[in-house]
C-alpha cells in the first residue's frame, strides 16, 4: 500500500502542475509595468532586447481535508487516555503534513450524533471512530461504507487487525476495524477466598466451583460480600453460552427465536438467575456505580471477592497486592472488536487511501503497543507479546498484561451480546437478572416473561 498511496500523491502533483501551468499567464496575474496603448504593434529597436516581463507567482492548489472523527474530547486531567490517543493522531498528521490530503481529527462528545446526521441525509462522515458502537445498517444498505478487506488483504495486515477480520466481517466485507478491543474475563482477591477457606479460580473447571467459592464468602459472616450482580450477571450468562457449541453459535450472529427457546439459552441464564440470587438483591443494581452501589470502589476496598469488568480496570485499582485476572470457569474470556474505524464511500481517491492508511498506521506494532501500554486497552493486534512488553513495567501493566494474555488465549473467546445482539437485548437480560435477585422469585416464570420479551424486540 505504501508503494500505492505514495503514487496516488505523485500522480496528483504531476495533474495540478499540469493545471497551474496552463493558467499562469491569467489576466488576474498582468505584470506590474505595461506599454502604452497603441493602435499598431510596436517592435523593439534594433539591438535593443525585448522587454522583460514578470512570470507571476504559482498559488498552490488547495488541499482536500480528510476529517477524522473521535469521541477522544476529554482533558488529560480528566482521562489520561484521551491526550495519548490525540498524540497519536497529531503523530499522524504530521507523517503526512506534506502531502495534498490534510488529515484533521476533529474530537467530539456526540459520534453518535455525527453518524445520524449524515445517515440521514444520504452521507456519511469522512471516518470515523465508532468507540464500540455497532456500525449503522442504514450506512451499509446505502452502500455509504468502504469495503476495507480487500486493502487489508492486499497488506497482508490480517495478523494487525487480529479479531477484526473474523468478528467485523459482514457478507464477505469488513466495514470496521477497531484499534482496541472490549476485553472481559473479572478480577478477584485471592486473600479473600483464601480467608473464606473457598478453592481458587486456578482450580475452578465449572460454574458449580464459582457458586460454591462464593457461598465460602457468605458464610464467613463478615461485611465482605461475593460480588456485585447487575451487569457483570449478563457477562456471566455470555460466558456460559460460550461453553457449549450451540452457545457459540447463537454468538455468531443475531438472535434468533430458536435460540431464544433452545436449552442453552434457558440454562444459562437460569445458572446465573441462581446464583444471583443466593448472593442478594442488595448486592444487585443495573449500574455498577450508581452510587448507592460501586461494585469498582467496594472492591478496590476489598469489600468484595469478585468484580466482573474487562481489563482495562486493571490501572484503577488502587492496591494490586491481593487481585488478580481471571477467565470464567469452562476457560472462556468475552472479547468483541465491536464498532471501530468506519470510511465514507465516494471519497477521491487520495482521500481514501490516506484513511486507508490510517488504519493501517493504527494497526501497526509501534501504535498498538502504545495502546497497550499508555492507554490500558487490549489491542486488536496479535502480532504483539505482551508479556515481553512489560519486562521492565510497573506492577499495573504487568497485571493489564497477564489479563490481556490470559483472555487472549482463552480455549473460547466470544463475543459481548451487546455487540452481537445489541444493547436492548442485553439490557433486557441483565433487567431480568436483576429481577430474579429478590428472595423467593419464580426464576422459571421470570425467564417466560423473558423469552416473551425477547421475541417481541426481534420481531
Amino acid at each position: 500500500m505504501k508503494k500505492r498511496f505514495v503514487s496516488l500523491l505523485m500522480a496528483a502533483v504531476m495533474v495540478a502542475g499540469v493545471a497551474m501551468t496552463g493558467c499562469g499567464n491569467s489576466a488576474g496575474n498582468a505584470p506590474a509595468e505595461t506599454t502604452k496603448q497603441t493602435t499598431q504593434t510596436e517592435t523593439p529597436a534594433e539591438n535593443e532586447a525585448p522587454a522583460e516581463t514578470e512570470t507571476p507567482a504559482e498559488t498552490p492548489a488547495e488541499k482536500e481535508v480528510l476529517e477524522f472523527y473521535h469521541g477522544y474530547y476529554h482533558d488529560a486531567s480528566e482521562w489520561a487516555p484521551a491526550a495519548v490517543m490525540r498524540e497519536i493522531y497529531d503523530n499522524f498528521a504530521a507523517t503526512y503534513a506534506t502531502g495534498n490530503v490534510e488529515f484533521k481529527a476533529i474530537p467530539s462528545e456526540d459520534i453518535a450524533g455525527v453518524v445520524e446526521n449524515n445517515v440521514a441525509g444520504g452521507s456519511y462522515p469522512d471516518m470515523i471512530d465508532l468507540a464500540g458502537a455497532s456500525v449503522s445498517l442504514a450506512a451499509m444498505s446505502q452502500n455509504l461504507l468502504v469495503d476495507m478487506k480487500p486493502y487489508i488483504d492486499a497488506e497482508g495486515i490480517q495478523a494487525n487487525v487480529g479479531i477484526n477480520y473474523t468478528q467485523n466481517d459482514v457478507g464477505g466485507k469488513i466495514y470496521t476495524v477497531h484499534d482496541q478491543l472490549l476485553t472481559l474475563g473479572y478480577w478477584y482477591n485471592e486473600k479473600i477466598l483464601t480467608d473464606a477457606g473457598a478453592t481458587l479460580p486456578t482450580t475452578w473447571q465449572s460454574w458449580s466451583d464459582f457458586d460454591a467459592a462464593m457461598e465460602a464468602v457468605r458464610a464467613m459472616g463478615t461485611d465482605i460480600y461475593a460480588y456485585g450482580a447487575g451487569q457483570g450477571s449478563t457477562r456471566c450468562f455470555n460466558a456460559i453460552l460460550g461453553t457449549t457449541e450451540a452457545g457459540r453459535q447463537m454468538l455468531t450472529g443475531v438472535l434468533t427465536e430458536d435460540a431464544i427457546n433452545a436449552p442453552e439459552f434457558a440454562e444459562a441464564f437460569k445458572t446465573v438467575a441462581a446464583m444471583d440470587q443466593k448472593n442478594g438483591s442488595a448486592n444487585a443494581s443495573a449500574d455498577a456505580s450508581d452510587g448507592a452501589n460501586d461494585w469498582g470502589a467496594d472492591f478496590n476496598q476489598e469489600k468484595s471477592a469478585v468484580f466482573f469488568n474487562g481489563v482495562w480496570a486493571a490501572g484503577g485499582f488502587s492496591d494490586i497486592t491481593n487481585i488478580r485476572a481471571t477467565v470464567f470457569p469452562g476457560n472462556v474470556s468475552l472479547s468483541s472488536a465491536s464498532g471501530g474505524i468506519t470510511i465514507a464511500a465516494g471519497m477521491s481517491a487520495e482521500k481514501e487511501a490516506l484513511a486507508l492508511e490510517f488504519v493501517k498506521y493504527m494497526t501497526s506494532d509501534e501504535v498498538q503497543t502504545r495502546i497497550f501500554k499508555e492507554v490500558g486497552a487490549n489491542p486488536c493486534s496479535t502480532t504483539l507479546d505482551l508479556n515481553a512488553l512489560v519486562a521492565d513495567a510497573d506492577d499495573k501493566t504487568k497485571l493489564l498484561a497477564d489479563a490481556c494474555a490470559q483472555a487472549n488465549a482463552a480455549q473460547y473467546v466470544v463475543p459481548t451480546l451487546d455487540a452481537m445482539w445489541g444493547t436492548d437485548i442485553a439490557n433486557a437480560i441483565g433487567n431480568k437478572l436483576i429481577e430474579s435477585t429478590v428472595s423467593g422469585t419464580d426464576i422459571d416464570a421470570k425467564f417466560e416473561e423473558l423469552k416473551n420479551e425477547l421475541i417481541g424486540l426481534i420481531g
